[in-house]
């Protein structure tokens, strides 16, 4: 049962959206999953998904999910390439792992009309700007 497992808080483990130029100078959206702990992840899933319940229009996009055996510490992978459209939604990023034994798991929620590049900071793992949430 859910209740009888003993999640610990998340740290140190982020996910960002981050505008990147393509060959002919178009932009696209990537996400990325980034592990700063010192420590390798291991057995991670990542569940991403769309969706709006503004007025009586419930919109919801397709659930993704994506799976990584391990992240090593200080390492990021490219969860997904993001479109643009769905910014207007609320994109939410459900990622669990493991450290040893014990199970993490954390939703990250980026609220409608956040991805825009005026929140756009330096993300020094990425070595880009993107928008991080944490």
């Amino acid at each position: 049962m859910k209740k009888d497992i003993s999640f610990a808080p998340v740290d140190k483990v982020y996910v960002a959206i981050v505008p990147e130029k393509t060959e002919l100078d178009e932009t696209i959206w990537n996400a990325w999953l980034i592990n700063t702990n010192d420590v390798k992840l291991t057995n991670v899933f990542v569940t991403s998904k769309g969706y709006s319940t503004e007025g009586n229009q419930k919109q919801e996009t397709s659930v993704l999910r994506q799976h990584f055996p391990e992240l090593e510490p200080n390492q990021h992978v490219q969860i997904e390439l993001v479109n643009p459209a769905v910014f207007r939604l609320a994109n939410e990023y459900w990622v669990s792992y493991y450290i040893g034994q014990q199970i993490f798991d954390k939703k990250f929620i980026f609220m409608p009309e956040t991805i825009i590049e005026d929140n756009l900071i330096f993300i020094p793992q990425l070595n880009q700007k993107g928008i991080l949430h944490s």
